[in-house]
């Protein structure tokens, strides 16, 4: 706890993974991503994934970390992360946790429940079943052995009711029950947390621009890869923001100018989301970002300093 890490958080587009790059320059630090979709190689186009002239500015952990059609749980993200961190600190380097997903930087902060690992047998048996039977079923089967998980956990959701029923069948025990018996307490790691904010209608423009750069880039063609490399259109990386909505475009079912239309509605949804959930996240420091100011990043960079000693 003696050895702080650097956390950046705030809704995306914010400008969170740039600030962390300049941190990382300053103070000798490396990124470790906090975004559940950047652990999956292959999804490039529309999750702002760094580039290759990011990553010579400062190593990068938690990317590229499994395959498209496999499932990444939150375990699996705190075991990695984890041990990102301790080898950063070990080499004397500052860790700089950056992303959007607010459950995966909880359960990093705070732990997570001691879960069974996973059963590969059982794990598709039940796969199947959702696949046969349509996820809504096994739903009701979930809601009849662990109520509590079914009502956290929607109809639709495949990836997390197959867990459930998993723990389930595995501990004869509702994860529910864990969850209760494990509740987040204090943050594991001593940290310096600066937020990133922006005025509503400035952050509306920048997603719009983004999401307008992630299809010209080449977004469609890169599911169309995916897809042709056998990746099921049921496969938890594609319920990425972008990826669903182009899913349903070369389905057929939306054109492309309103799968573009739709990602940004949904992205600034997903951002409404991001900041009620970062505002309940306790001892940070927030600053307003205006994307016109080149010195934008100054006043955060300086609390940074002074926070971590190193001014």
């Amino acid at each position: 706890m003696s050895r702080p890490l650097l956390v950046v958080l705030g809704p995306t587009a914010t400008g969170k993974s740039e600030f962390a790059l300049r941190a990382c320059e300053r103070f000798g630090g490396e990124v470790v991503s906090v975004d559940s979709m950047q652990v999956y190689r292959g999804l490039d186009r529309g999750t702002a994934k760094p580039g290759l002239e990011a990553r010579r500015r400062a190593p990068h952990h938690g990317i590229d970390l499994a395959d498209p059609g496999q499932d990444f749980s939150l375990g699996d993200f705190v075991r990695a992360a984890g041990e990102a961190i301790a080898s950063i600190q070990e080499g004397g380097g500052l860790p700089v946790l950056v992303g959007g997903t607010g459950l995966y930087l909880r359960g990093l902060l705070k732990g997570i429940v001691e879960a069974p690992r996973r059963d590969t047998g059982l794990r598709e048996r039940l796969m199947a079943l959702a696949e046969r039977h349509g996820a809504a079923r096994l739903h009701r089967a979930l809601a009849r052995v662990d109520p509590g998980a079914a009502a956290r956990v929607g109809a639709g959701d495949r990836q997390r009711i197959v867990r459930a029923l998993e723990v389930y069948f595995t501990t004869r025990r509702g994860l529910s029950d864990l969850i209760r018996e494990s509740p987040f307490g204090p943050d594991r790691y001593a940290s310096v947390k600066v937020g990133l904010g922006m005025d509503r209608e400035a952050l509306y423009k920048v997603i719009d621009a983004r999401v307008a750069r992630f299809f010209a880039d080449g977004l469609v063609e890169e599911v169309v890869r995916l897809r042709a490399a056998g990746c099921p259109d049921t496969a938890n990386a594609f319920k990425a923001l972008g990826y669903r909505e182009t899913l349903r475009h070369l389905r057929g079912e939306l054109s492309l100018e309103e799968a573009i239309a739709l990602t940004r509605r949904n992205t600034r949804r997903y951002a409404k989301r991001q900041w009620t959930w970062f505002r309940k996240e306790e001892d940070v420091a927030w600053f307003a970002i205006d994307p016109s100011d080149p010195d934008r990043f100054s006043a955060p960079l300086g609390h940074a300093a002074r926070a971590l000693g190193r001014e």
